[in-house]
């Protein structure tokens, strides 16, 4: 621990915790072994951080929630294992009209001035490029990548594998598997770069794309297309989790 850092006394670090010049750790907070704030980081309380995250210079974790009903109740921030925070990231704890937790999970990589909000639920592999803003309650799944300065309204779902594209405005759910653009943002096409970083095989490839072109491009409306795609393509368990999610969309 750099002896320019203040760490309140009912923190609790974990073993190799590195703490920085200049380094902020609040009340309540943990920080699980081996996790590094590089220098001028803060972390406030109650939040807990697993095991090797790097959080760099001027990046706020645990702040309370920008939500005109929060009354400095406890809410929480909870974080997994090995996520790079870059600098000036923001993430904010729930809220007690939310899930009262804010939760990412594991692997995601935060680039400079993202933002997530109160209430948000991250899963793993997730990139936020640079000034990337999640709004309050949005729930991430794992593998979707955020292009630079795209903004998401509270409440929206974005699906497995989605990619965003750098500046797009996203107000409704963004399916799994697709790529989505513009303002407001609309599914472009399948994702293939993605699905091929992911070792998708070449099958399940082939069976995504004949249900995205039954989905998107044909013109049906999705009530009459969705039960079509199910069953001819249902079989295929990425077709299903993409049919499920529209099902449930917003």
């Amino acid at each position: 621990m750099h002896p320019s850092a203040v760490v309140d006394a009912q923190a609790k670090l974990g073993d190799g915790v590195c703490v920085g010049p200049f380094c902020y750790v609040g009340a309540g907070v943990e920080l699980g072994a081996g996790t590094e704030l590089v220098a001028h980081a803060t972390v406030l309380g109650p939040a807990r951080l697993g095991s090797g995250n790097r959080v760099f210079p001027y990046a706020t974790l645990g702040a309370a929630p920008q939500d005109k009903s929060h009354q400095d109740e406890e809410t929480r921030l909870e974080i997994g294992d090995d996520n790079v925070f870059r600098e000036q990231v923001s993430v904010h704890r729930g809220t007690n009209k939310g899930t009262g937790v804010t939760r990412i999970g594991n692997g995601n990589w935060l680039l400079v001035g993202a933002h997530v909000a109160h209430d948000c639920q991250l899963g793993d592999g997730i990139v936020l490029t640079n000034l990337a803003t999640l709004g309050g309650h949005v729930a991430v799944a794992d593998n979707v990548v955020c292009g630079g300065h795209v903004a998401v309204a509270p409440f929206v779902r974005l699906g497995r594998a989605a990619f965003l594209a750098g500046g797009a405005c996203v107000e409704r759910d963004v399916p799994p598997f697709v790529i989505a653009a513009g303002d407001r943002a609309r599914v472009r096409g399948l994702n293939r770069v993605g699905l091929k970083r992911l070792g998708v095989s070449e099958g399940s490839q082939r069976a995504l794309k004949k249900a995205f072109a039954m989905l998107f491009r044909r013109g049906v409306p999705l009530a009459v297309a969705l039960p079509a795609v199910r069953q001819e393509l249902g079989s295929e368990p990425l077709v299903l989790e993409l049919v499920e999610f529209l099902w449930h969309a917003k």
